[in-house]
């Protein structure tokens, strides 16, 4: 397109220098068309070039915002910091998932911990913080050879133990079984170490999720009644008594599983005044059909049902903690409310969530072990007029633990 513009200007200025020529010209009409001709070519491709701008740069604004989401995105899914060690060195400087941090111990100092962490999935750094400890040695002057030298027998125990001594070339090097260290005392005691108090409650978190004892050469977890250790050999696992009949129950009882231990529930119809209530399940009661003269029996609820429900302790709050529905509306309103005294009105609160169902919000934590009861109340109206209420009551038993 550009070279057949050049060609009709150069024709233009052609036939203008050379007058003689003009049989062999075009008329003047004729240049006028091509030059419109060729305007017109220029302007779409003015056009088309401009687009094919605007369209770069909103790729390299997209490339930009994506760039600056990644580098967002890196620099949060780092671990923390580790602590320098005192009397040692910590090799590597990447806190990103995946990479090693390595620790070492000046000259005259041992490490107690993890030699080596990796940064987790979990934004966590494996194993325990490490420290590095005094390493005791003793120069003997006598000794001109390396040899291996007999100590007298210290005190021993199952938290101490004798330690392993080598005498090479004057200087005596001794050293202990993994899970103790040198007794401050002497160089030939060694001593266990605790690793419940050492790590107690290290970066990494607890040893332990209940708690931790300390045994001769390393230590062990245990958790509360109600509860086995899992296999990871930190943590703790309800045992469901229920499932597993590990309880006392009686036939016309049921049991609620709870955290670290079992309720044995047994769903009774209430007596009402004016009504007579069926147990149609064995959570459910729902009222006889009231006389058509009996005014009092009809303003009674029409069903009572009963939930039990097992939650930790200082269970974390706002959080919806029971769903209310009505299958199908009987009368043009419905309404949803929270009966029972200051404890219930104290943890809970009922919303809408929608125009069939309410919710029953836990909006404080709990602290265990405890028994909280709360009774929800859905009521149908015609034209504002009471045609049946429903009560739902909840009974949360509340763990002694937080797990």
């Amino acid at each position: 397109m550009f070279i057949c513009a050049v060609n009709v200007i150069f024709l233009v200025c052609f036939c203008s220098l050379h007058q003689t020529f003009g049989q062999d010209c075009p008329s003047r009409n004729e240049i006028q068309g091509s030059l419109k001709q060729v305007q017109k070519l220029l302007s779409a491709h003015e056009a088309s070039y401009m687009q094919s701008l605007r369209n770069l740069k909103k790729k390299i604004s997209a490339l930009q915002s994506s760039a600056g989401k990644q580098t967002s995105k890196t620099i949060n899914s780092t671990c923390p910091k580790l602590d320098t060690l005192i009397n040692g060195r910590k090799l590597g400087k990447s806190h990103h998932v995946g990479h090693e941090v390595h620790f070492l111990c000046d000259p005259g100092y041992e490490l107690v911990g993890s030699e080596t962490r990796v940064c987790q999935e979990t934004l966590t750094w494996s194993g325990q913080q490490p420290i590095c400890q005094v390493f005791i040695t003793i120069t003997n002057t006598s000794a001109t050879a390396a040899a291996a030298t007999t100590f007298p027998a210290a005190t021993t125990g199952p938290f101490v133990r004798p330690s392993r001594c080598t005498t090479v070339q004057g200087t005596t090097h001794c050293t202990c079984e993994a899970g103790y260290t040198i007794s401050g005392r002497d160089s030939y005691t060694c001593a266990d170490i605790d690793e419940c108090e050492l790590f107690h409650n290290g970066q990494a978190g607890r040893l332990c999720l209940h708690a931790c004892v300390n045994t001769p050469g390393g230590y062990r977890c245990s958790c509360p009644a109600g509860y086995d250790v899992t296999r990871d050999g930190r943590s703790c696992k309800d045992i469901d008594e229920c499932a597993t009949r590990q309880n006392n129950c009686s036939k016309d009882q049921m049991c609620i599983n709870t955290y670290g231990g079992f309720q044995c529930v047994r769903v009774d119809c209430p007596k009402i005044r004016n009504a007579t209530y069926v147990k149609t399940s064995p959570m459910r009661c729902e009222r006889n059909p009231c006389p058509v003269e009996n005014k009092a029996c009809s303003q009674t609820p029409n069903s009572f049902s009963y939930h039990y429900m097992a939650v930790v302790s200082n269970l974390s709050a706002p959080r919806v903690m029971f769903r209310v529905s009505a299958l199908r509306q009987i009368g043009d309103t419905l309404r949803f409310s929270l009966l029972g005294g200051k404890q219930a009105r104290r943890h809970f609160t009922v919303q809408r969530s929608d125009r069939l169902t309410g919710q029953l919000m836990l909006v404080t934590p709990v602290q265990g072990p405890a028994t909280v009861e709360a009774e929800v109340e859905m009521s149908e109206l015609e034209r504002r007029v009471q045609v049946g209420r429903y009560i739902t009551k909840v009974t949360l038993f509340v763990s002694q633990y937080d797990f």
